[in-house]
């Protein structure tokens, strides 16, 4: 009777009724089983819900990323046209001059490709590294379809010098392996000689690690330039009423609802040397008719326009931690002596930091991967590395190149939001 009334007894029939399955469901079926079921359920519907959602994320972001990854590393356009060639460029170390062999393959190879018109895609690749020599291959090709006569060297060099030249056959030799790290070196302005050694380009073609640096730089005084001019936008939507904070908001906003190439193209207006603020200097007479500023086509268009585009996305983060500070922090601490610059310093400010980190870093990585408006406003100076990858793609069909350039880039944004997960903590980031 007294174990019957003993609740610690209870407790300990209960829970040796949950481990040997005595409890069971009004159907009979033992508790412990029916629970583990019902929770397997619950994670599968919940899975399903989610799962179109996880299906249009791969589909649109993770596949043509990992397409992207991959052809900055593999491109067979030289490979898989040039058989024979390329087969002897594996039998044969490098260093080894092309004998008999090696030209009977290269007019087998610029025969075959040429009839099965192929040949224009060979010599686009060896145009990636030695340009002008896409039209050797057309050129070539043209004439091979109507057969060569041993020996082939010497009818291979009747039609065409340039197919003595060691750095061409240099270039043969790099890209007949599909897998290469080439279009990596290129995009830190390096390239590999015809030992194999990896060596500098010239300093007229030392363009993308200049690029590099003028984009990160760009894109930090972008976000500097951002941050000084939000705060105070943010922490006045912040502590005003909210009748006049929802006005000041939608002036916020109204950006959003313009199109960004006008607002580009708005800029262009208002920034070129007949625009209307260089009038209204001139107007107003802070500098002569011969001394109008050129504020757009160089970097100050692209940071002027820029840092208008993207302000937004520095105060709506800023606004979101702001507007749930106590302001009575403030209050007590300039009530216990401290002065105002202090109280904001010590204690108003350190509460910001999550919304400005967030703001920060959204910034910096939009202002990495801008193109249009550099493009538009930006002229040669204020062109940004994104613009060179909008190139390749486009003009010079390069997509290996551009796909290393934008590994390279994707790589040091991923470096950055590391470092920030190290030093201020990916958990401390708030967006809203």
């Amino acid at each position: 009777m007294a174990n019957a009334l003993d609740p610690h007894a209870a407790i300990a029939t209960t829970a040796s009724g949950l481990t040997d399955g005595s409890l069971r469901t009004a159907d009979g079926r033992p508790l412990v089983r029916a629970l583990a079921r019902s929770q397997a359920l619950a994670r599968r519907r919940a899975f399903l819900l989610v799962l179109p959602l996880l299906a249009f994320i791969l589909i649109t972001f993770v596949v043509p990323i990992g397409q992207m990854l991959q052809r900055s590393f593999y491109n067979d356009g030289f490979s898989a046209n040039m058989p024979q060639l390329s087969q002897w460029f594996a039998d044969n170390p490098r260093g080894t001059e092309p004998d008999d062999a090696a030209w009977t393959a290269l007019a087998a190879d610029l025969q075959a490709s040429a009839e099965a018109r192929t040949i224009g895609v060979v010599g686009t690749r060896i145009n990636y590294d030695v340009p002008g020599t896409r039209s050797l291959f057309t050129s070539t090709g043209r004439q091979v379809r109507r057969g060569l006569e041993p020996p082939y060297r010497d009818a291979l060099l009747e039609i065409n010098e340039d197919w003595g030249d060691p750095v061409l056959w240099s270039a043969m030799r790099e890209a007949s392996n599909p897998v290469t790290g080439n279009f990596y070196l290129a995009a830190v302005d390096r390239k590999r000689g015809a030992d194999g050694s990896i060596q500098q380009v010239e300093e007229r073609q030392q363009v993308y690690v200049m690029l590099f640096m003028r984009t990160f730089w760009l894109s930090l005084v972008i976000t500097f330039i951002t941050f000084v001019l939000g705060f105070p936008i943010a922490h006045l939507l912040a502590t005003l009423p909210m009748r006049k904070s929802n006005l000041l908001m939608i002036l916020v906003l109204l950006p959003f609802w313009t199109s960004l190439l006008v607002r580009t193209t708005s800029w262009m207006v208002l920034l070129q040397q007949q625009g209307v603020i260089n009038d209204i200097l001139v107007w107003l007479g802070v500098i002569g008719p011969d001394g109008r500023l050129q504020m757009i086509y160089n970097q100050a268009g692209t940071i002027i326009a820029m840092t208008h585009i993207l302000l937004p996305f520095m105060i709506l983060p800023l606004y979101s931690v702001m507007r749930t500070i106590n302001p009575s922090y403030v209050r007590a601490a300039r009530s216990l002596g401290a002065t105002s610059w202090t109280a904001f310093r010590r204690v108003y400010f350190p509460q910001t930091l999550p919304g400005l980190g967030a703001g920060a870093l959204l910034v910096f990585i939009l202002a990495v991967g801008y193109y249009i408006t550099p493009a538009l406003v930006g002229g040669s100076s204020g062109q940004l590395i994104s613009n060179m990858i909008a190139m390749h793609m486009t003009d010079t069909l390069n997509w290996s190149m551009a796909a290393a350039l934008a590994a390279l880039l994707l790589g040091a944004v991923l470096l950055l939001y590391w470092v920030y997960d190290r030093m201020v903590g990916i958990d401390n980031l708030k967006l809203g």
